[in-house]
């Protein structure tokens, strides 16, 4: 069987505009499908944004809406934003309580089997605009929908802290062999990066002939 490792941040609008057809690609495919989340790329690499154009993020917040719109999908900035930048909005703060919590998650929804559905239920909330997601039964609701519970997922996240250390460090440097960024598809050690190369991963596995009757 194919393996489909699929690297995935909770910040990022592309991974959440992803997560539909990724779904549907598990759902129809003969592939086993290996869910990684990272972190995101500010909190990876030390002044990502400082290093970027004044045109990047200007594009950056049209585009996503802009595909949003195009696949039909609601987006919109999270409330809250996932990660708390510092007072200049340049670089992540220290503390990432929300984005730690929600890694933290999306592990323990790993090791129950419904990685990739927490991360498509969770995302559709925090970017398809619930405002305050992170507040009430929220990810108690999106935990529900891919068939887990919340409260188990938080009990395994207390147990396990230095296990969710290694598999998202794991998973970051395994990433970056292939690529930098996400959604990020690695089909048997071919990669496709973006939301907007599925339609090529799919393609690929049509050709491999991986389509399920």
């Amino acid at each position: 069987m194919a393996t489909l490792e699929i690297y995935w941040s909770f910040r990022s609008p592309y991974s959440y505009l992803a997560t539909d057809r990724l779904m549907g690609i598990k759902r129809d495919y003969d592939v086993n499908v290996d869910f990684r989340p990272v972190r995101p790329i500010m909190m990876r690499e030390e002044g990502f944004l400082e290093q970027q154009r004044p045109q990047f993020v200007a594009h950056f917040m049209k585009d996503f809406l802009r595909e949003g719109a195009r696949l039909g999908l609601p987006v919109q900035w999270p409330r809250p934003d996932p990660v708390v930048m510092d007072s200049d909005l340049r670089r992540a703060a220290l503390d990432q309580l929300l984005m730690d919590r929600l890694l933290g998650l999306g592990v323990a929804a790993i090791d129950a089997d419904g990685g990739l559905e927490f991360a498509c239920a969770a995302a559709s909330r925090i970017w398809g605009g619930v405002e305050n997601w992170h507040e009430g039964t929220v990810l108690e609701e999106a935990a529900s929908d891919a068939g887990l519970k919340l409260e188990a997922l938080e009990s395994w996240v207390r147990e396990n802290p230095d296990q969710i250390t290694t598999v998202i460090e794991e998973n970051e440097a395994e990433q970056l062999k292939h690529h930098w960024g996400v959604p990020l598809m690695v089909l048997d050690g071919e990669p496709f990066f973006g939301q907007d190369r599925i339609e090529a991963l799919i393609w690929r596995l049509d050709g491999l002939g991986l389509k399920r009757d």
